[in-house]
């Protein structure tokens, strides 16, 4: 079983080494049990419509399952419901609202990639002024973090969540590993080429 420590691992190294310190607070968050961190947070129709566009976007069907498949976008909704604070809401309410005014929905599919690619681009001039730290997250265990001064900017809320609600999605797990639910005795194994690595 995908652990929330390899989750996180994975997730940092998919972007760029570090993961935004709410992010990190959201998922001991879930795994301790503490919830409403903040207001009730829930979508409309239309914008869970533009996140699972979007969701899908970040990981497309293809000879895998797809975020849609994998149930992407309803974890990325009970996340932001059960473990975020206001100002990242508040930040993930204003990108989704973003989207709708500007008719993502009513784009092809390359109409929307381009403007996801022009969010994406504003969104690295933002995240500059963001500072690194580390943080705890287990025994012995840091992690850099992204902080700043105001909510996590909503591509990468949603990039991070994509890219969690599919790897510990069950889908997400056994489409992209070799999935082994109980090994047995540890013995090196030679991979195939073009096998996919080992999850326990």
């Amino acid at each position: 079983m995908l652990t929330r420590r390899d989750a996180i691992s994975q997730i940092a190294l998919m972007l760029g080494g570090a993961i935004t310190a709410p992010t990190l607070m959201a998922m001991e968050a879930k795994h301790s049990g503490k919830t409403a961190l903040a207001d009730t947070f829930s979508l409309s129709e239309t914008q869970r419509k533009i996140v699972a566009a979007v969701a899908e976007h970040i990981i497309p069907k293809t000879s895998t399952p797809g975020a849609i498949e994998a149930g992407v976008p309803a974890f990325i909704e009970l996340m932001l419901n059960d473990c975020y604070k206001l100002p990242e809401q508040r930040s993930f309410l204003k990108g989704v609202s973003d989207l709708d005014k500007a008719g993502f929905l009513s784009q092809n599919a390359s109409g929307q990639v381009a403007m996801l690619k022009l969010v994406e681009s504003n969104t690295k001039e933002l995240m500059n002024s963001y500072r690194v730290r580390l943080q705890k997250v287990g025994d012995n265990v840091d992690k850099e973090t992204l902080e700043g001064n105001t909510g996590v900017p909503f591509w990468r809320l949603i990039k991070e969540l994509t890219l969690l609600g599919y790897f510990t999605s069950e889908k997400g797990v056994t489409s992209s590993f070799e999935y082994v639910t109980v090994p047995g005795k540890f013995e090196p194994t030679k991979l195939k080429p073009g096998q996919k690595a080992y999850q326990y």
